[in-house]
């Protein structure tokens, strides 16, 4: 490119800085005055998950080359939950823009990954005839005033304001003891 070539290409620069100009070789090379560049950004990135906000919906992240130490809001690919802050995070950025990081995973500490049951997370198993869904100590279905509770003892707990049983055929009770009233 020559300086002339360079100097309009400098002029058509956008707002935020960047413009893509051709290089000597012809390949387009990003020119980001102030910030990283392209080239820079253009690999995985390190940073750090700081928060979530807005119900668990927005993480918070700084990563190294950024401007200034403010949390940035990112994006995400995978689930993340109050024990991930504080790690480690794997970073992108779309379209290569600094300022919109996108976490495409969490390092693992000393090769060992988080604990699932410390996240809070059920088990669900679906294959288009039946679903299951396991938890460790207690499955709670509940709406309003209403709930049927699992527990890892084998009690089934059912409760509401009005519990009624139909049945077309045969409505059994059965058990080491029945109790009613």
């Amino acid at each position: 490119m020559s300086g002339r070539d360079r100097m309009l290409c400098d002029e058509l620069a956008i707002s935020d800085g960047s413009v893509d100009c051709p290089s000597p070789g012809g390949v387009h090379e990003r020119q980001v005055r102030g910030l990283p560049s392209l080239n820079e950004m253009a690999g995985l990135v390190i940073g750090e998950l700081l928060a979530i906000t807005e119900g668990g919906h927005v993480p918070l992240v700084r990563y190294p080359g950024q401007e200034g130490t403010a949390a940035i809001a990112a994006q995400t690919l995978i689930d993340l939950y109050e024990p991930h802050v504080g790690r480690n995070v794997a970073l992108m950025f779309d379209g290569s823009d600094v300022h919109r990081p996108v976490i495409i995973g969490i390092l693992r500490e000393g090769g060992v990954a988080l604990d699932h049951a410390a996240t809070g997370s059920v088990e669900v198993d679906a294959d288009g005839e039946r679903m299951i869904v396991s938890a460790r100590e207690q499955l709670v279905l509940r709406c309003g005033k209403a709930s049927i509770t699992l527990t890892k003892a084998g009690k089934v707990l059912i409760q509401g304001t009005y519990v009624s049983s139909r049945s077309s055929g045969a409505n059994r009770i059965t058990g080491g003891a029945v109790q009613l009233n």
